[in-house]
C-alpha cells in the first residue's frame, strides 16, 4: 500500500519533531488495511491536513521494515531506501568483521549499516549524495556524523570504506555493475589502495570482478533460507588464502574455499541434501559435503547425499528412485496415493509448476520429488527421487 511518496527535508524535520512523533503515533493506531484504507486516510486528512500523506507513508514503511529491523518504530525511511536497506542481522554480521576499525559508509542512505557499525567500530562516519536520506540518517542514528557527499569524491583518509551501490533506477533492476550508482569499477578506481567493503547483488558475475578492479574475497550471505547479498572484501580485509566465503546466518555456519573439499561422487544414500543457497552461489558445495560427511550425486550438480543428514538442515529421505519421464513419475505417485507434491529440479529443463499441473495427482499423501541429471554427454540421464521431506 506504500505509495513511494517523495519526502522533503521539511518533511523529515516535521516527522522527527515532537508534533510529528505525536501525529505518527496517532496514525499508527489506524489499521490502514485494504478494507479500512479509504476511511483511515480520510481520518488522517481531517486531523493532519497536508501532513497526512507523509505520516501515512512513514507508518506503512515502518510496518514493512519489521521484516528487516528488530524495532523500526522510530525510524524514518523512503520507499527506495527501505527496499535496498540491509537486514539488521546481515548488517550486524558485516559490522562484526569490522570491529575496532575506523569506517566510512560512503552510501549510508538512511543509516541501516551505520546503526550496526557504531556499536563495534572504533569510529564511524556516514555520507550520501541525497540530502533527504542524510537528514533521515541523522535522525535514525543519532550521534553519528553524517554529511552530504559524493561517494566518488573521497572526504576521509585512512578509513575502511563501506559502499552499497544502488542497483535500481526508475524501479528497474540493473545487472551490469558498471551501471550501479556509483559504478563498481569507478568505486574500485577511486579507492585504489584503500580497504573497501562493497555490497552487491548475489547474482553478480564473480568472474567479471577482476576486470572491474577488484581483488579479494567474495562473501555470499543467506538469511531465513534466502541468499541476501554478495559482499566484496578487498585483499587487506580478506582472510589469507580465502577468495570465496559462504555465511549461513541462521545456522551460524561459515565455509571458505580454504576448507577441505574432498568428497566422493556416488549413488544416493538414505538422504538427499539441498545445500543452502549461499553455499551453492559461492561454489562451495564440495566443501560443505566434506565438512558434513556427504557425497555428490554428480560432480556438476549441487545435490548431495549421505546416510545421515546434517543437524538442523532440511533433507529428503529417499523412498524410491526412477528414471524420469512424466508418465513413469505419474504412475509412481499414483501407486503411493500422493495428492500433494513438492518438486525440486537441478540440471534438467523442467518447470516444476508446469509439471505439477500435468501430474494430476490425487490422494491423501504428500511427497517431495527431486529431479536431477546424472552423468554427462551420451551417458546423461534424468532421474527422479521420490522422497519424504523433513523440516
Amino acid at each position: 500500500m506504500s505509495s513511494g511518496l517523495r519526502f522533503t527535508a521539511a518533511d523529515v524535520d516535521y516527522l522527527g519533531g515532537d508534533d510529528g512523533r505525536d501525529a505518527l503515533a496517532a496514525v499508527a493506531a489506524l489499521l490502514l488495511s485494504d478494507a479500512t484504507r479509504i476511511a483511515d486516510v480520510d481520518t488522517a486528512r481531517r486531523r493532519f491536513g497536508d501532513r497526512a500523506p507523509v505520516l501515512i507513508e512513514t507508518v506503512l514503511l515502518r510496518r514493512r521494515a519489521a521484516a528487516k529491523f528488530a524495532d523500526p518504530r522510530a525510524w524514518l525511511f523512503t520507499d527506495e531506501a527501505l527496499q535496498q536497506a540491509t537486514p539488521e542481522s546481515v548488517a550486524a554480521h558485516r559490522a562484526r568483521r569490522l570491529a575496532g576499525a575506523v569506517v566510512h559508509d560512503v552510501t549510508c542512505s538512511v543509516g541501516a549499516e551505520l546503526a550496526s557499525l557504531r556499536s563495534v567500530a572504533a569510529q564511524v562516519v556516514g555520507s550520501d549524495l541525497d540530502p533527504v536520506r542524510v537528514a533521515m540518517a541523522r535522525h535514525n542514528v543519532a550521534g553519528v556524523d553524517v554529511l552530504v557527499a559524493d561517494a566518488l569524491r573521497p572526504v576521509t583518509r585512512g578509513t575502511v570504506v563501506v559502499a552499497d551501490p544502488a542497483r535500481r533506477a526508475g524501479g528497474r533492476r540493473r545487472f551490469d555493475p558498471r551501471d550501479y550508482t556509483p559504478a563498481l569499477d569507478a568505486l574500485f578506481d577511486v579507492y585504489a589502495g584503500r580497504d573497501v567493503v562493497v555490497k552487491c547483488a548475489p547474482g553478480i558475475d564473480f568472474t567479471s570482478l577482476p576486470r572491474l578492479g577488484f581483488a579479494g574475497e567474495v562473501e555470499v550471505t543467506s538469511l531465513a533460507g534466502s541468499v541476501r547479498e554478495a559482499c566484496l572484501w578487498s585483499a587487506g580485509l580478506a582472510e589469507p588464502g580465502v577468495t570465496r566465503r559462504a555465511t549461513v546466518l541462521d545456522r551460524d555456519e561459515t565455509l571458505t574455499d580454504a576448507d577441505a573439499d574432498d568428497c566422493e561422487v556416488a549413488p544416493a544414500g538414505r538422504w538427499i541434501v539441498d545445500p543452502d543457497g549461499a553455499v551453492v552461489r559461492a561454489g562451495l558445495v564440495r566443501h560443505y559435503a566434506a565438512r558434513h560427511g556427504l557425497w555428490q550425486l554428480d560432480p556438476e550438480i549441487a545435490y548431495l547425499s549421505g546416510d545421515e543428514r546434517p543437524a538442523g538442515v532440511r533433507a529428503f529421505e529417499v523412498l524410491e528412485q526412477i528414471d524420469f519421464n512424466e508418465r513413469r513419475l505419474r504412475q509412481a505417485l499414483s501407486a503411493r496415493e500422493v495428492g500433494a507434491v513438492e518438486i525440486l529440479v537441478r540440471g534438467v529443463d523442467v518447470d516444476p509448476d508446469v509439471l505439477r499441473r500435468k501430474l494430476r495427482v490425487h490422494g491423501p499423501h504428500r511427497i517431495s520429488v527431486v529431479i536431477t541429471r546424472l552423468g554427462a554427454g551420451r551417458d546423461s540421464r534424468a532421474v527422479a527421487y521420490l522422497c519424504r521431506p523433513t523440516h
